[in-house]
């Protein structure tokens, strides 16, 4: 069974509307000759003579009438179809977002972005995932909606991006440590006992490990996977965490921050989406919305 030229829908169309070859032509920005040989085929597959001559001008056919309006409905709902979207009512949008961030990240900036989530779009709900690797595979295969965090040379290339904020790192201890009265030295600092936070488990895998000056080494008793395991170990020992500064901000409640006696790095915190959602509407709004409540 052979297939229609869908194409011609939209040359009959055009040529329903006009009511003349040339009218449909210069629609479609084609010549008159290509229009008279389009209007054949259309006589040939509809079997229909579809315009004919009366007088000077063309007239439909009561089949050409017949067609008139489930063409133009068709035409339309294909040119949607394949338009760019760009306007999307949020309040009647309903989807499950997927966000990888650290406890952190959750902790200081997830009850600002549920609450404007919530009151431009009641029907849409967020689902924060522990950021456990640098892996972009969750992004690639769409278990993943949304990640934040420091771009690497392990982010797959295709992933697309853009700058949250700058960030630093702090020291972080209880009230009462040796460490919480007057300025830290770098030699008190190293002697300490600390607490990194390694998503491998390793403490060469400490993910401040990359802003500290190289060759760094400090007394390290314990390892945990998170900023918030981090901070609730601190506020009951004598051990130092580093975390960043902006991504901690509520952990941080009740402990005394200290800047590092080290020269350190600042870096960059970014969201990071596969590019198959980059022209997404939906998904425009929601970076949008993580951005407005990170600056």
């Amino acid at each position: 069974m052979s297939h229609p030229d869908l194409n011609l829908l939209v040359t009959l169309d055009a040529l329903l509307s006009e009511g003349s070859v040339a009218g449909a032509a210069r629609r479609l920005r084609l010549s008159p000759s290509a229009m008279s040989r389009a209007l054949a085929r259309l006589r040939e597959t509809t079997g229909d003579p579809l315009l004919v001559r009366a007088g000077r001008g063309l007239v439909p056919t009561p089949r050409a009438v017949e067609l008139r309006d489930p063409v133009r409905q068709i035409v339309d709902e294909a040119g949607a179809v394949l338009r760019p979207e760009d306007h999307i009512d949020l309040g009647k949008l309903v989807r499950t977002y997927t966000l990888r961030t650290s406890d952190g990240f959750v902790e200081s900036f997830g009850p600002r972005l549920l609450a404007r989530v919530a009151d431009d779009a009641p029907g849409v709900r967020l689902f924060f995932l522990h950021k456990l690797d640098k892996d972009s595979t969750p992004l690639r295969d769409g278990r993943v909606d949304l990640e934040t965090g420091v771009i690497e040379e392990t982010t797959g290339p295709e992933v697309r991006s853009q700058a949250l904020f700058r960030d630093r790192l702090v020291g972080v201890v209880r009230e009462g440590h040796l460490l919480s009265h007057g300025a830290v030295t770098a030699p008190a600092y190293l002697k300490a006992i600390h607490v990194v936070v390694s998503r491998s488990g390793v403490e060469d895998g400490a993910v401040d490990n990359p802003f500290l000056p190289p060759g760094t080494r400090r007394v390290v008793k314990t390892i945990v996977s998170g900023f918030s395991a981090a901070l609730s170990l601190v506020r009951g020992s004598d051990l130092v965490a580093t975390v960043p500064e902006r991504h901690t901000q509520n952990l941080r409640e009740g402990l005394i921050t200290f800047p590092l006696p080290l020269p350190s790095q600042a870096f960059t915190i970014s969201m990071l989406w596969h590019p198959r959602m980059d022209s997404d509407p939906a998904h425009r709004w929601l970076r949008d919305c993580v951005r407005k409540v990170c600056t």
